[in-house]
């Protein structure tokens, strides 16, 4: 990766509640960009890929970017606005993260908004540098490169300090 990853994160309230919010700019259209977030196909590029029927309110979805034997969960899809909008609910282990993105476009480009809402126990120290990974590599697979060259280890433990900062305000 040719340039050293950095805490692009805020902590925001939005209807009263935390979320930690990550936001990255495309040259394209909020279409293509939606595709990119939840084509199986697309979507694997980068972080994973799901089997199921969205139409039914759920999918199982497995990170392929953690390894081979990672286990596929539940993500349960709460509002779906295409093209602009998608809020879910997945399963992590014995918890449950509640994920949203919100594409906007304006003269060629969309601005994805991405977050998670925080709950007491949440460790937005290892939840940040995670999505900013993730996000890295969906940059990398839109502009063509090798989601390889993005490493785990330059966001994590790299960016846990300047995380809890953000996350403290």
């Amino acid at each position: 990766m040719s340039e050293t990853p950095r805490a692009t994160g805020t902590v925001e309230t939005i209807d009263g509640e935390r979320h930690l919010v990550l936001r990255r700019t495309f040259a394209a259209s909020a279409k293509k960009v939606w595709r990119d977030l939840t084509d199986a196909d697309r979507l694997e590029r980068w972080i994973g890929t799901w089997e199921g029927d969205p139409a039914d309110g759920q999918v199982m979805f497995r990170m392929t970017a953690e390894g081979e034997n990672v286990p596929a969960e539940t993500f349960t899809i709460r509002e779906c606005d295409k093209p602009r909008r998608l809020v879910a609910d997945t399963a992590v282990g014995d918890g449950t993260w509640h994920l949203w993105f919100e594409l906007k476009e304006d003269d060629g480009e969309t601005v994805l908004s991405f977050g998670q809402l925080l709950g007491g126990a949440e460790d937005v120290g290892s939840i940040g540098p995670g999505w900013e990974y993730y996000l890295d590599r969906l940059v990398a697979a839109r502009e063509g490169r090798d989601v390889a060259e993005v490493e785990w280890a330059a966001y994590y433990p790299a960016l846990r300090e300047e995380y809890l900062k953000v996350d403290a305000g």
